[in-house]
């Protein structure tokens, strides 16, 4: 513990951290993991949308990606293979559930979709910020899957361009599009008047955060079991 705390005061770098891990000390893969629990989690979030799942599939990305630090060849920032990871298993599990083509049509069938709002109504008038946090959430999820979670990754997570069509796998200029597109759907207006309560949207903090931590350090250790 005394030398995860060293490495957080002394701002180690991921490449540095991965370095170590890849050495032996395991333990310092927990600074990887908080670094990132919160982005994971909003980009598989944003795919899979359900709470329970995106936190299954945020556990098996990291293993995954442990199981695989020494194919870091340092070409894209550690973060942008690290999500990168993460969206190939959101976008397995997706797969085997055989939605790719009927999400949003599942959606509709039930009756409730989340839309964007309709641009004659003030959603956000006399509202709490919490609610117009809530409003937002709504307003993304139930945005088709390429437009979702390009906004996601620029407009929540604020990441650039650049990294986004690193993380995507697609052009730099295919996210403009989209982005362009998913926030005309949600409303430029919305964004506008939530302001700072976009960077709330998704939330992944405190004991959950500490749950994926502690269980995938139970796979990691099964899996290095099984091996041996």
């Amino acid at each position: 513990m005394e030398l995860l705390e060293k490495a957080r005061c002394e701002g180690w770098t991921d490449e540095e951290v991965v370095d170590r891990v890849l050495t032996g000390e395991t333990a310092l893969y927990e600074i990887i993991m908080r670094r990132y629990n919160q982005r994971l989690y909003r980009v598989i979030r944003a795919i899979l949308r359900d709470d329970a799942e995106s936190e299954d599939v945020m556990q098996d990305a990291y293993v995954r990606a442990y199981q695989h630090l020494d194919q870091f060849e340092r070409r894209a920032p550690f973060s942008t293979w690290l999500t990168r990871i993460a969206i190939h298993e959101a976008l397995a599990r997706v797969r085997m559930r055989k939605r790719i083509d009927q999400l949003d049509l599942s959606d509709q069938e039930g009756g409730s979709p989340a839309t964007p709002m309709d641009s004659s109504a003030d959603p956000e008038q006399n509202t709490s910020q919490s609610e117009v946090t809530q409003m937002l959430e709504q307003a993304i999820l139930g945005l088709p899957d390429d437009y979702r979670s390009v906004l996601m990754l620029r407009d929540i997570e604020e990441l650039s361009t650049a990294e986004t069509a690193a993380a995507l796998g697609i052009t730099e200029q295919n996210v403009k599009v989209r982005l362009f597109r998913g926030r005309a759907m949600v409303r430029k207006s919305l964004f506008q008047r939530v302001g700072a309560s976009s960077k709330q949207a998704f939330p992944f903090m405190g004991e959950r955060c500490d749950r994926v931590v502690a269980q995938v350090f139970k796979k990691i250790a099964k899996s290095t079991e099984r091996k041996s």
